[in-house]
């Protein structure tokens, strides 16, 4: 078995360490002995999407969203059917928003790729700080840090999970990130996999069966550590009286 993640334009969208999801995936699958290999994405170059199982997509600046809006036309029309065809997608915070309709800053609207019938909008203050989600998919916690301007109203989309703590899509709405079909958008960093194995776990099953057409069941890793530090923000953010830190 082998499988192929492609890393996004990783030269305009890694804030908040978001390459270490890239790197996170690889691990857990060469500590299972089954092959893998990063495919860099570079902003301009052709995406040949028939050769990712998996593509990661991080944060970035309103500068570089700019930048990359013309390169995202480009590839629109692929992109879109990969998700479609139920390519797995980890897409994070400026991700997130540019698989929308539009994100609206305060000074201009940069327009999105139109994968998701989502739209974002920027207000003043920032929703900044440690988060906690309760997600029907997993049977602990996700959890991860935001940072982001925008409020991202998702309609009818599917959440990736019910706000324990934090501030979520919009800072109201009680709810955080997306699923849609085997693309998971979120605002939370962290990174995001190396504190959720479950959560990477979850992606990589969802894209072995995908191209092997059958479920595979990933022998388990003893993820101590990893588990050990969920459990740690767990508590200190969910128990009465925490405060947005």
């Amino acid at each position: 078995m082998k499988l192929s993640i492609g890393h996004l334009y990783p030269e305009l969208f890694n804030l908040y360490g978001d390459r270490g999801n890239v790197r996170c995936l690889l691990k857990r699958l060469q500590w299972r002995g089954i092959e893998a290999e990063v495919i860099p994405l570079a902003a301009g170059e052709k995406v040949d999407f028939n050769g990712l199982d998996i593509l990661c997509w991080g944060g970035g600046s309103d500068r570089g969203q700019e930048m990359a809006a013309g390169y995202l036309k480009e590839i629109r029309k692929d992109f879109k059917a990969y998700v479609e065809e139920d390519g797995v997608v980890l897409a994070v915070c400026a991700a997130y928003q540019l698989l929308g309709n539009y994100y609206r800053t305060e000074k201009k609207t940069i327009e999105g790729l139109g994968i998701l019938d989502i739209c974002t909008q920027w207000k003043p203050g920032r929703l900044v700080g440690n988060a906690v989600l309760e997600s029907p998919l997993f049977s602990t916690p996700v959890v991860g840090f935001e940072n982001h301007g925008g409020r991202t109203e998702i309609g009818d989309h599917t959440p990736l999970g019910r706000v324990l703590f934090g501030h979520g899509n919009t800072g109201n709405s009680g709810y955080e990130g997306l699923v849609y079909k085997n693309l998971f958008a979120t605002y939370l960093h962290g990174p995001l996999l190396p504190k959720n194995p479950e959560v990477c776990d979850g992606l990589l099953e969802r894209a072995l069966k995908r191209k092997y057409g059958k479920e595979i069941e990933l022998e388990p890793l003893s993820d101590i550590p990893e588990y050990r530090a969920n459990r740690n923000i767990v508590e200190r953010y969910t128990t009465p009286g925490s405060r947005h830190i």
